[in-house]
Protein backbone atom coordinates (compact mmCIF):
# COMPACT_ATOMS: atom_id res chain seq x y z
CA UNK A 1 0.00 0.00 0.00
CA UNK A 2 2.82 2.11 0.96
CA UNK A 3 4.55 1.97 -2.23
CA UNK A 4 1.32 2.82 -4.08
CA UNK A 5 0.73 5.98 -2.52
CA UNK A 6 4.21 6.69 -3.29
CA UNK A 7 3.61 5.97 -6.98
CA UNK A 8 0.69 7.64 -6.97
CA UNK A 9 2.22 10.96 -4.86
CA UNK A 10 5.10 10.69 -7.93
CA UNK A 11 2.39 10.86 -10.92
CA UNK A 12 1.23 13.78 -9.61
CA UNK A 13 4.73 15.51 -8.60
CA UNK A 14 5.73 14.95 -12.52
CA UNK A 15 2.43 16.02 -13.70
CA UNK A 16 2.94 19.56 -11.66
CA UNK A 17 6.24 19.96 -13.52
CA UNK A 18 5.33 23.63 -15.05
CA UNK A 19 6.92 23.03 -18.70
CA UNK A 20 5.41 26.14 -19.84
CA UNK A 21 6.47 28.75 -17.04
CA UNK A 22 10.22 26.50 -17.05
CA UNK A 23 10.91 26.92 -20.15
CA UNK A 24 9.49 30.43 -20.46
CA UNK A 25 11.44 31.71 -17.47
CA UNK A 26 14.68 29.94 -18.41
CA UNK A 27 14.66 30.05 -22.40
CA UNK A 28 12.58 33.79 -22.80
CA UNK A 29 13.09 35.31 -19.61
CA UNK A 30 9.11 35.43 -20.09
CA UNK A 31 6.44 34.36 -17.01
CA UNK A 32 3.26 33.26 -19.51
CA UNK A 33 1.29 33.73 -17.06
CA UNK A 34 1.46 36.91 -17.50
CA UNK A 35 0.21 36.96 -21.07
CA UNK A 36 -2.37 35.78 -23.24
CA UNK A 37 -4.95 33.59 -21.15
CA UNK A 38 -2.56 33.29 -18.32
CA UNK A 39 -2.69 29.54 -18.97
CA UNK A 40 0.99 27.03 -19.01
CA UNK A 41 -0.36 24.64 -21.39
CA UNK A 42 0.85 24.63 -25.31
CA UNK A 43 -1.71 26.73 -26.49
CA UNK A 44 -0.87 29.78 -24.83
CA UNK A 45 3.03 29.82 -24.77
CA UNK A 46 2.67 29.22 -28.69
CA UNK A 47 0.52 32.56 -28.35
CA UNK A 48 3.06 33.91 -26.10
CA UNK A 49 6.36 32.60 -27.30
CA UNK A 50 6.03 30.93 -30.49
CA UNK A 51 6.35 27.57 -32.59
CA UNK A 52 9.34 26.54 -31.26
CA UNK A 53 8.28 26.81 -27.35
CA UNK A 54 4.69 25.37 -28.16
CA UNK A 55 5.91 22.48 -29.37
CA UNK A 56 9.05 22.14 -26.74
CA UNK A 57 6.10 22.72 -23.82
CA UNK A 58 3.41 20.42 -25.74
CA UNK A 59 5.94 17.50 -26.35
CA UNK A 60 7.14 17.96 -22.63
CA UNK A 61 3.64 17.96 -20.99
CA UNK A 62 2.18 14.50 -23.34
CA UNK A 63 5.50 13.04 -21.92
CA UNK A 64 4.64 13.63 -18.32
CA UNK A 65 1.46 12.00 -18.79
CA UNK A 66 3.23 8.88 -20.59
CA UNK A 67 5.82 8.57 -17.78
CA UNK A 68 3.73 8.87 -14.95
CA UNK A 69 1.46 6.41 -16.78
CA UNK A 70 4.42 3.77 -16.91
CA UNK A 71 5.61 4.40 -13.45
CA UNK A 72 3.31 1.45 -12.25
CA UNK A 73 5.13 -0.75 -14.81
CA UNK A 74 8.52 0.17 -14.23
CA UNK A 75 8.41 -0.25 -10.40
CA UNK A 76 6.02 -3.62 -10.17
CA UNK A 77 3.20 -1.81 -8.72
CA UNK A 78 -0.19 -3.51 -9.09
CA UNK A 79 -2.24 -0.94 -10.14
CA UNK A 80 -3.61 0.38 -13.52
CA UNK A 81 -1.31 2.62 -15.07
CA UNK A 82 -4.42 4.55 -15.98
CA UNK A 83 -4.75 5.60 -12.22
CA UNK A 84 -1.50 7.24 -11.97
CA UNK A 85 -2.02 8.69 -15.62
CA UNK A 86 -5.05 10.65 -14.14
CA UNK A 87 -3.60 11.67 -11.19
CA UNK A 88 -0.77 13.31 -13.05
CA UNK A 89 -3.08 15.11 -15.23
CA UNK A 90 -4.45 16.03 -11.70
CA UNK A 91 -1.37 17.43 -11.08
CA UNK A 92 -0.68 19.19 -14.46
CA UNK A 93 -3.87 20.96 -13.91
CA UNK A 94 -3.17 21.89 -10.73
CA UNK A 95 0.32 21.97 -10.00
CA UNK A 96 1.90 22.23 -6.46
CA UNK A 97 5.22 24.00 -8.00
CA UNK A 98 3.00 26.48 -9.66
CA UNK A 99 0.29 27.75 -7.47
CA UNK A 100 -2.00 25.28 -8.26
CA UNK A 101 -2.77 27.59 -11.68
CA UNK A 102 -1.96 24.92 -14.63
CA UNK A 103 -2.99 23.69 -17.60
CA UNK A 104 -6.20 22.46 -19.72
CA UNK A 105 -5.17 18.79 -19.40
CA UNK A 106 -5.04 17.67 -23.16
CA UNK A 107 -1.56 16.94 -23.59
CA UNK A 108 -0.84 14.91 -20.64
CA UNK A 109 -3.91 13.42 -21.45
CA UNK A 110 -2.42 11.95 -24.60
CA UNK A 111 0.34 11.06 -22.80
CA UNK A 112 -1.13 8.90 -20.61
CA UNK A 113 -3.42 7.49 -23.52
CA UNK A 114 -0.16 7.17 -25.75
CA UNK A 115 0.98 4.58 -23.44
CA UNK A 116 -1.83 2.71 -22.07
CA UNK A 117 -3.68 2.45 -25.88
CA UNK A 118 -1.33 3.69 -28.43
CA UNK A 119 -3.61 3.14 -30.89
CA UNK A 120 -6.57 5.24 -29.51
CA UNK A 121 -3.87 8.45 -29.28
CA UNK A 122 -2.92 8.03 -32.70
CA UNK A 123 -6.30 8.35 -33.40
CA UNK A 124 -6.96 11.33 -31.52
CA UNK A 125 -4.15 12.74 -32.75
CA UNK A 126 -5.70 12.71 -36.03
CA UNK A 127 -9.10 13.78 -35.20
CA UNK A 128 -7.37 16.92 -33.39
CA UNK A 129 -4.92 17.85 -36.52
CA UNK A 130 -7.95 17.40 -38.80
CA UNK A 131 -9.63 20.01 -37.20
CA UNK A 132 -6.64 21.99 -36.02
CA UNK A 133 -6.48 22.08 -39.75
CA UNK A 134 -10.33 22.50 -40.76
CA UNK A 135 -10.98 25.23 -38.30
CA UNK A 136 -7.46 26.58 -36.79
CA UNK A 137 -9.53 26.73 -33.38
CA UNK A 138 -7.13 24.65 -30.59
CA UNK A 139 -9.81 24.73 -27.99
CA UNK A 140 -12.39 22.94 -30.62
CA UNK A 141 -9.61 20.99 -31.63
CA UNK A 142 -9.07 19.42 -28.26
CA UNK A 143 -12.63 19.35 -27.31
CA UNK A 144 -13.15 17.21 -30.35
CA UNK A 145 -10.33 14.75 -29.70
CA UNK A 146 -11.93 13.61 -26.30
CA UNK A 147 -15.34 13.78 -27.71
CA UNK A 148 -12.98 11.30 -30.47
CA UNK A 149 -11.60 9.65 -28.18
CA UNK A 150 -14.56 8.39 -26.39
CA UNK A 151 -15.89 7.13 -29.45
CA UNK A 152 -13.25 5.21 -30.17
CA UNK A 153 -13.49 3.59 -26.51
CA UNK A 154 -16.99 2.79 -27.08
CA UNK A 155 -16.72 1.31 -30.69
CA UNK A 156 -14.13 -0.55 -29.70
CA UNK A 157 -15.88 -2.17 -26.78
CA UNK A 158 -19.00 -3.59 -29.20
CA UNK A 159 -16.47 -4.21 -31.88
CA UNK A 160 -13.88 -6.40 -30.22
CA UNK A 161 -13.94 -6.26 -26.18
CA UNK A 162 -14.88 -3.78 -23.59
CA UNK A 163 -12.28 -1.72 -21.28
CA UNK A 164 -14.10 -0.75 -18.65
CA UNK A 165 -10.97 1.09 -17.28
CA UNK A 166 -10.24 2.34 -20.01
CA UNK A 167 -13.72 3.98 -20.79
CA UNK A 168 -14.11 5.19 -17.87
CA UNK A 169 -10.52 7.25 -17.68
CA UNK A 170 -11.50 8.40 -21.18
CA UNK A 171 -14.78 9.73 -20.40
CA UNK A 172 -13.52 11.61 -17.40
CA UNK A 173 -10.60 13.17 -18.85
CA UNK A 174 -12.85 13.96 -22.13
CA UNK A 175 -15.32 15.47 -19.84
CA UNK A 176 -12.32 17.79 -17.79
CA UNK A 177 -10.87 18.56 -20.90
CA UNK A 178 -13.93 19.90 -22.01
CA UNK A 179 -15.21 21.27 -18.77
CA UNK A 180 -11.71 23.08 -18.70
CA UNK A 181 -12.46 24.46 -21.96
CA UNK A 182 -16.06 26.00 -20.93
CA UNK A 183 -15.17 29.52 -21.12
CA UNK A 184 -13.57 28.76 -24.83
CA UNK A 185 -16.80 27.60 -26.19
CA UNK A 186 -18.70 30.83 -24.97
CA UNK A 187 -16.14 32.67 -27.53
CA UNK A 188 -15.99 30.36 -29.87
CA UNK A 189 -20.16 31.04 -30.38
CA UNK A 190 -19.63 34.33 -29.80
CA UNK A 191 -16.47 34.23 -32.72
CA UNK A 192 -13.93 35.95 -30.60
CA UNK A 193 -11.93 33.01 -30.08
CA UNK A 194 -8.16 33.27 -31.09
CA UNK A 195 -6.90 31.01 -34.53
CA UNK A 196 -3.65 29.91 -34.98
CA UNK A 197 -1.67 31.29 -37.55
CA UNK A 198 0.60 28.62 -38.04
CA UNK A 199 -1.34 25.70 -39.97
Amino acid sequence: MVQIILVLILAYLLGSIPSGLIIGKVFYKTDIREHGSGNLGGTNTFRTLGVKAGLAVTLADILKGTLAASLPVLFSIDINPLLAGVVAVVGHTYPIFAGFRGGKAVATSGGVLMFCAPLLFLTVLLAFFISLYITKYVSLSSMIAGITAILFALISGFVREWDIPLLIVVFILASFVIYRHRANISRIINKTEPKIKWL
